[in-house]
């Protein structure tokens, strides 16, 4: 017997809300996210570092790569690989996408 839940597509945050270029703080559902205006699109993840768990919000964004702003561990935004030591696992991301100017996450 399944206990698996449906996700479904939900509204997140206004594109136009987002800091441009950067990575921006959002709760949903009490948990913490990462939502990143990345030069290659739209990405969510936990925001919680794998390895610290700082908030990532508050790391170097170069528009690629997040740089975790407790011990610079580094994660590529786009598949939430880590890249950096001390971080070795990977973050969890969320599937996103942009719809008439909204945010909405698979959850």
């Amino acid at each position: 017997m399944s206990t698996q839940r449906q996700k479904d597509w939900h509204d997140l945050i206004a594109l136009s809300a987002l800091e441009p270029g950067d990575a921006t703080p959002v709760s949903f559902r009490g948990r913490e996210l990462a939502v990143y205006d990345s030069r290659d699109g739209i990405f969510v993840s936990y925001a919680r570092c794998t390895h610290g768990a700082a908030n990532l919000c508050d790391g170097y964004f170069d528009g690629r790569n997040i740089e975790c702003p407790l011990h610079q561990g580094l994660f590529q935004v786009r598949t939430g690989k880590a890249l950096a030591a001390p971080a070795s696992v990977n973050l969890r991301m969320v599937e996103a996408r942009v719809v008439n100017g909204m945010v909405q996450i698979l959850f």
